[in-house]
């Protein structure tokens, strides 16, 4: 059975004492644990760490006005029109609605709790408790959704996997951006209730080929039941890791290795959507998506 004093003694272990610290996380990893996933919250807490979860909210989302239908933006218009659930709705950051099934019973409970900060995004929010909350949670918007990410690496913090592989960790998505791919475009209402368009990120199913390339970079502790992989690098470090990995899948490849690859246009093959064409130039890309 694993405690609370059990989750304090691997954080303390693994160094992240006083850091900020992202969660991706599995509570069924661990078996039992006597206190559930308010025990994983402060055992972290416990030992100073500012925890930092996503949060996204797919009930807020809702269909591309009329003429905003973008191009090349992983969206098979002529088959899905787009969701409706939140037509009639407008998120705050003081919601506390999650899609839990995706998100997981941790970064729920985190959501939870009381002077918990959560960031200004309808669908791929991210919620932070602890004293570094707002310098990771202020900067985040509609129009940069990887906000979070980028101070967490700018201030020196972990992103940990607890009991989940690469295709949950947001950071390489961040990773992408930097290194040139525009996040794609989703909709949701404003604070006027009027759709407006947000970045969002993509599908992460062939993450998990970079890990011969990230695993170097990463430390490791088994608790109880619970494996834990931390990574510890900054964007700039990471991109190229990515970059010099050659994967199976170009879904793990920023929009610059494909370019560098071959640059002429390309069809990148997408999970559950028509084909993708990724364009030759930065330009071209950006005539084609919304301005922010």
């Amino acid at each position: 059975m694993i405690t609370e004093e059990d989750i304090q003694k691997s954080v303390y272990g693994m160094g992240f004492s006083g850091l900020p610290v992202c969660l991706h996380s599995s509570l069924r990893s661990f078996g039992y644990i006597r206190g559930g996933a308010q025990a994983v919250i402060n055992g972290f807490l416990a030992e100073g760490c500012t925890l930092l979860v996503p949060s996204f909210s797919d009930d807020f989302a809702v269909p591309p006005p009329a003429g905003q239908q973008v191009r090349r933006n992983g969206w098979a218009y002529a088959h899905y029109a787009g969701p409706l659930k939140g037509i009639d709705r407008v998120y705050t950051p003081q919601s506390n609605e999650i899609t839990q099934e995706e998100m997981g019973v941790i970064p729920a409970t985190v959501l939870s709790q009381p002077g918990r900060l959560r960031g200004n995004h309808p669908l791929n929010s991210f919620t932070a408790i602890g004293k570094q909350s707002g310098g990771l949670i202020g900067h985040q918007t509609p129009s940069d959704v990887f906000a979070p990410l980028q101070t967490l690496c700018e201030i020196g913090g972990w992103v940990v996997l607890i009991g989940v592989g690469l295709d949950k960790i947001t950071l390489i998505h961040a990773a992408e951006e930097v290194a040139g791919r525009k996040p794609f475009v989703r909709w949701a209402n404003g604070a006027e209730g009027t759709p407006i368009g947000v970045r969002v990120g993509g599908c992460s199913n062939g993450f998990e080929n970079l890990k011969p390339a990230l695993s170097p970079r990463s430390k490791s502790c088994q608790v109880g039941t619970s494996h834990w992989e931390a990574y510890y690098q900054p964007l700039g470090s990471i991109l190229p890791a990515i970059g010099k990995h050659t994967p199976q899948h170009p879904l793990c490849m920023p929009q610059q290795k494909l370019f560098e690859t071959n640059p002429k246009s390309l069809i990148v093959k997408m999970p559950n959507v028509n084909d993708v064409e990724m364009p030759s130039t930065e330009a071209q890309f950006e005539s084609e998506v919304i301005r922010f």
